[in-house]
Formats: structure tokens, sequence, C-alpha cells
């Protein structure tokens, strides 16, 4: 199996049809997608069954423990590929990123491939302003307490390689900063990574999970943690 395409999924029923088609249609290397449930309360689970009578490539995990970082967490324990990108349900990440991805990791024999959505070549559309605001300056904070110029850490949508991702263990993050935890981790233990633009799209069905009030204390735990970890390696 070239690549495991994990999507953490919970109340995004609305969702399932568009990402599975768009995959099915725009992937050029062979996968599989491994929705990981994260006690999702509408028809979310039932779309993807129905789904997986048709297509043996898809796949379906229930998390036994609420949270983002443990989709993550079994994502990888669950996946059989050799490369890993986690992808968002919202249909925000351009797929064809993803072959450029898949491409860019194989053909270098890399660790990572990091995207950005603020680089020169990069288009984004419809973001929020003030989600925007906030993105800019934290990303920023990070490259300065780094001292490393990636800017787009907290992006979901990168691609591992699974033997990498093991390396890096344990994984502690328990929301989305965890993948803000995941490029640090590889950046601390030094493994070959590479950085290219990326394209991102509003969300345009269902409501996002991300809510900044309940988790700027956490992206600032995972910040200290990594660099903790980074210091200690030095050593």
């Amino acid at each position: 199996m070239d690549l495991t395409i994990i999507i953490p999924v919970k109340n995004e029923e609305n969702n399932i049809s568009n990402i599975v088609e768009s995959i099915n249609s725009k992937i050029k290397v062979g996968y599989e997608i491994l929705f990981i449930d994260d006690f999702s309360v509408d028809g979310t689970v039932n779309v993807i069954k129905n789904f997986q009578k048709e297509n043996n490539k898809i796949k379906l995990i229930k998390n036994k423990v609420k949270g983002l970082g443990e989709s993550v967490r079994n994502g990888i324990m669950h996946s059989n590929g050799k490369y890993l990108s986690i992808l968002m349900c919202d249909g925000s990440d351009d797929l064809e990123d993803l072959n450029r991805y898949y491409s860019t990791i194989k053909d270098n024999d890399l660790d990572a491939v990091f995207g950005s959505r603020f680089l020169q070549k990069s288009k984004i559309y419809d973001y929020p302003k003030f989600k925007l605001i906030l993105n800019r300056i934290f990303n920023y904070f990070v490259s300065l307490v780094y001292l490393n110029m990636y800017n787009d850490y907290t992006n979901a949508f990168k691609i591992y390689k699974k033997d990498s991702l093991l390396k890096i263990e344990p994984i502690v993050s328990e929301s989305f900063n965890v993948f803000l935890e995941l490029p640090l981790k590889i950046i601390n233990r030094k493994l070959n990574y590479e950085i290219i633009s990326i394209n991102w799209y509003g969300r345009k069905d269902g409501v996002s999970k991300f809510k900044f009030k309940e988790l700027r204390s956490k992206y600032l735990f995972t910040l200290i943690y990594c660099l903790a970890e980074k210091i200690l390696l030095l050593r």
C-alpha cells in the first residue's frame, strides 16, 4: 500500500460523499481511506458504512477516547500505507496538492513534506479574517521561538513517512494542537523534510470544530513541551 489517507470525522455526514468521490477521481496512486470517527451523533458512521459496501479501500475506526489527537494516533496505528496524510473532511484541502505531496516525499526519500498556505504560489479562499490574524501571529511566534522559517505549523494537511511518525512517539496532544506537535517533533529530530506551497478553501458545509478560546492553552502547552524536548535532544 502506497498511501493511507487519514480523515478524522465528527458529525460530517454531509461531507463524506464529496470527499470520497474527490479522492477516487483525483488521487493517482494506490491508497486506502481511514475514516476515524470521534463520537459522531449524526449519520456520519452510517454514511461511511454504506460507502464501505461499494469500496474496499475505505475503513472505519471508532475512537474509544474522545479527541482529535486520539483520532490521529488511531490513524497511525491502523494504517497500512508507507506514507500517511491527514486530510480534513470539510473539503478545505486541495487533492492535487496531495498528489504533489506524494511525488515529493517519494522521489526525494523524505520523512515529511510540510505544506504552507502562505507562500507566494499558495492560494487561499474564504479564510475567516479573525482566524487568519490569529493564525499568522501564532505561527510567526513559533517560527521565532524555533528559529525556523516554516510558517504554517498548525495546518493539519501534511504528509509523513509512517516509519518517521513512529520515531516521534509518544504523541501526547488531545485536540487540534496535535497538528503543531507532529511537525515540531520532526524538526526536533532533524528528520528530512521539504516545504511546498498548497491551497486552501473555506468550509462549505457543516460547522468547524476549531475553538480558539478552548485551544490556546493547549497550543502553548504543545509549544513548550516540544521546545523542552528539543533542548533535551541537543544535550
